[in-house]
């Protein structure tokens, strides 16, 4: 399925130069400010390029905090070479991702939010689309975009195209990228926040609950961040011990043990079999 940039699948294709997003010009606007953590535990390998790729982005109104767990892999060191960059930084131990994202967000201000995790990287000119589309839109309360998939050494590897945001696909399939995902201060304090119970399924059950707050969700056609595949990481590593189970419970909530494999299958295809024919269009030149 390269061709189709099936979201879902990783390995695409043979690793490639990352190609950057061209990003419609912003017009001048009074900017919002933008409040991002980083939550980091051992990612010394990663965690500088992950700065960079918000630091370097010279957002003028930017609180970026970095919050890690007590690493013992120089990251601390690392982080402090930053200092003077960031808003905010503390390496201590922690009560996992969630509870690290929660302390970080206690630090810094700011009317729009995000978290990028300490091994993946945001695409450049994101914060200034971001900024400018919350600027222009009020009445949107969280974004999100496509994802480019790359490896340990930053090169392509493939690439999600995800469909307009659809509140029925959301709850039964965690499609949305992370790393693209941001909202609004208000949003966040309507909904409570991340629970800091989940170690996994933090980000769906966060975007469950705000779009059961009302919060209007959209997802705009740009490759907002990059997602990193290499063999440490969280999302390979513990999806079986605490990430099925997370995720099956999320399900249960919503709908009960009612649902069949087939219906669930049913719903994750039509997501995915949307965002493959967006990704069709994406290599004409077409957005949607």
């Amino acid at each position: 399925m390269r061709y189709l940039r099936m979201p879902g699948r990783f390995q695409q294709y043979r690793p490639r130069k990352v190609r950057l997003e061209r990003f419609p010009p912003q017009e001048p606007f009074e900017l919002p400010w933008i409040a991002m953590v980083t939550p980091s535990y051992q990612q010394a390998s990663y965690l500088e390029r992950t700065l960079r790729s918000v630091l370097d982005q010279n957002y003028p109104r930017l609180r970026y905090a970095v919050q890690d767990g007590g690493s013992k892999d120089g990251s601390a060191e690392l982080i402090e070479r930053y200092a003077a960059r960031l808003a905010t930084h503390e390496s201590a131990p922690d009560g996992g991702q969630a509870a690290a994202i929660v302390r970080g967000f206690t630090k810094v201000s700011g009317d729009i939010m995000a978290w990028l995790n300490a091994d993946d990287l945001l695409m450049p000119g994101a914060l200034a689309f971001v900024g400018h589309y919350f600027a222009t839109h009020p009445e949107v309360d969280v974004i999100y975009g496509h994802r480019v998939v790359i490896d340990e050494r930053d090169r392509e590897i493939g690439r999600w195209a995800l469909p307009p945001h659809d509140p029925e696909f959301l709850r039964w399939c965690d499609y949305v990228p992370q790393e693209t995902l941001f909202w609004r201060r208000s949003a966040w304090e309507r909904c409570g926040g991340l629970d800091v119970n989940f170690q996994f399924a933090l980000d769906w059950d966060f975007l469950l609950r705000l779009q059961d707050t009302g919060a209007r969700v959209e997802r705009v056609p740009y490759f907002l961040g990059m997602f990193r595949i290499h063999a440490e990481q969280k999302t390979s590593a513990a999806y079986t011990e605490t990430g099925f189970p997370e995720i099956s419970a999320i399900r249960r909530r919503i709908h009960g043990d009612h649902y069949t494999r087939a219906e669930l299958d049913r719903h994750i295809w039509a997501c995915r079999w949307e965002g493959a024919k967006l990704g069709v269009l994406l290599r004409f030149g077409i957005r949607r």
